[in-house]
């Protein structure tokens, strides 16, 4: 059974995505909240598989909740979906940087809704879609300096070659497809360039790999 959290002060869209997670039957709603400060409480009593926390709420705004469930090591099973009203919303990128799994439009269909609840329960970034690379390739244009590179020099270069994949929005079986390896050497490598680099999940993975310039735009 995933375990969800809905946290968004508008109690229509919230109703609107129980009703849809209540027809299925490995989901359930565990609890529901209209601000971030209420939701981080709740993350921490309930322990939910799939946090979807709005961005802009008041109280406490949607990235500082995320920042604090992925500061809290008792919360590391806790995958946080960013809900937005715009694709492009400029606050995804710093949702991400603050540990969120992913992101979601909040006119998403239901069936893409469904799917994704299920993939960051799984662990996996729903970093596929391509307004996920289109707002990583608008706004991390620039590599910075951080404290990264030190791990990125930790990284094989069969990681390396890994992370960049992961950073095209490649699932493991594809990344051993493009590298002629199997899905478990795969999951391997990345999972080795996560611990290295101290990702806390593909998410930030990717979003290490173009803010230190390991890729770029360009080489996608």
């Amino acid at each position: 059974m995933i375990r969800v959290l809905l946290v968004d002060d508008q109690p229509l869209i919230r109703s609107g995505f129980r009703a849809l997670l209540d027809l299925e039957g490995d989901i359930e709603v565990v609890a529901e909240a209209g601000d971030g400060k209420e939701g981080l409480a709740l993350a921490e009593h309930h322990r939910p598989d799939v946090a979807l926390i709005d961005i802009q709420m008041p109280v406490m705004d949607g990235i500082e909740t995320t920042r604090r469930i992925a500061a809290d090591p008792s919360l590391a099973g806790v995958h946080v979906v960013i809900l937005t009203n715009y694709g492009m919303d400029a606050y995804v990128l710093d949702a991400l940087r603050a540990g969120a799994a992913g992101f979601l439009v909040k006119d998403i269909v239901p069936e893409d809704f469904l799917h994704a609840v299920r993939v960051a329960a799984r662990g996996d970034a729903l970093l596929a879609p391509s307004i996920t690379r289109e707002l990583i390739h608008r706004y991390v244009t620039q590599p910075r300096i951080t404290d990264t590179v030190a791990g990125l020099k930790e990284l094989t270069n069969r990681e390396r070659e890994a992370v960049a994949l992961v950073a095209q929005g490649l699932s493991n079986d594809e990344i051993a497809d493009r590298m002629v390896i199997s899905s478990l050497t795969a999951k391997t490598h990345v999972n080795r360039a996560m611990a290295k680099l101290h990702a806390r999940d593909r998410a930030q993975l990717v979003v290490i790999a173009y803010e230190s310039g390991l890729v770029t735009p360009r080489s996608r």
